[in-house]
């Protein structure tokens, strides 16, 4: 057994690729338990193919069936990729319900062909909170391994420009990415672990200020969904400093975990890709960023494994309250 972390996967699309690749390094490395993921959007389909890869062939099995996945994802996406790059053009003037009255979604038919729900469900080596968000209430809803159905990740993955909401139970969902992107809540709740290793898809920052519609219009993409996770992020910070600092009561002190936090950011690798390539499923695409996620997990994993278990490796009080680094802390990867 390896040492036991959470997973948070973050949702961006074909940049999910980036996530797979994040996943395959860290799946053959094997030297982390991954006890639970939670995931949305893209990040939700790569925690059930991960989920169903290892519950069939251990590590291996997870980094076949990614591959697996991501080449149907980028044969279901071609014939469609002309018509995918015209319709969000038109997101603004029309919607899903106008220009896709069927409700055609190949990803569908990608996740009924490469994943085994039923598995999914039984699974019994990782636990997955999968989000997404009711369009009534406005609320984050989290799916649970045992209950998980095709209906669920698809509504996880749900772009609301591109797609008619996703019903389940008699309510609708959009993408999980606009309110946990990916959401901590429930690793810190449901699991024993306390370390969270969060994948970036989505740099939180960039050091050139937009200039051109479509460079506004990108940052503004990130920005958003990164909002979410930005928000836990601070809640964490201030209870960690009221722990640290002994502002608590032992009874209260007790009931309250002392997450440990790790970051594999995506800033300086993916700061050249816009948001219009989240469209892109060309396998040569898919596979550069891979490949980006795997050089950037190994990076990660040679700077931060040795202090899993036992302090977090990124200073969220500095980093996300303005408060002055402290050197109890090492920056993220």
């Amino acid at each position: 057994m390896g040492k036991p972390v959470n997973l948070a996967l973050q949702g961006g699309g074909a940049h999910g690729a980036f996530g797979w690749g994040v996943l395959d390094r860290i799946a053959e490395d094997g030297r982390l338990d991954v006890e639970g993921l939670s995931a949305a959007s893209a990040g939700a389909l790569n925690a059930v193919v991960f989920a169903q890869g290892l519950m069939t062939g251990g590590n291996e099995g997870a980094r076949a069936a990614l591959e697996k996945f991501w080449r149907a994802v980028s044969d279901a996406g071609r014939p469609f990729a002309p018509a995918a790059m015209a319709l969000q053009s038109l997101a603004g003037i029309f919607s899903p319900y106008q220009f896709n009255p069927f409700n055609i979604n190949p990803l569908r038919d990608v996740l009924s062909n490469n994943v085994d729900m039923q598995a999914v469900r039984a699974c019994d080596r990782v636990e997955l909170f999968i989000c997404a968000t009711n369009v009534r209430n406005g609320q984050p809803r989290i799916f649970n391994t045992p209950d998980l159905t095709l209906d669920m990740v698809l509504a996880s993955a749900c772009v609301p420009s591109m797609f008619q909401a996703v019903e389940v139970g008699g309510e609708h969902f959009w993408d999980g990415g606009y309110m946990g992107n990916p959401p901590l809540y429930p690793l810190i709740y449901n699991t024993r672990s306390r370390d969270i290793v969060i994948v970036h898809i989505n740099p939180i920052e960039r050091p050139q200020l937009p200039k051109s519609a479509a460079e506004i219009q990108n940052r503004l993409n990130e920005i958003t969904f990164n909002s979410s996770l930005i928000r836990e992020f601070r809640a964490i910070a201030f209870v960690t400093k009221m722990i640290e600092q002994g502002w608590l009561k032992d009874e209260f002190r007790d009931q309250l975990k002392h997450v440990l936090i790790h970051s594999i950011r995506s800033d300086a690798v993916m700061c050249d890709l816009t948001v219009a390539s989240k469209l892109d499923t060309h396998w040569a695409f898919l596979c550069d960023l891979r490949d980006r996620g795997r050089a950037a997990a190994a990076a990660w994993l040679d700077k931060a494994y040795e202090h899993i278990g036992s302090r977090s490796t990124v200073d969220l009080r500095a980093e996300f309250l303005g408060e002055a680094a402290t050197d109890t802390h090492v920056r993220h990867a």
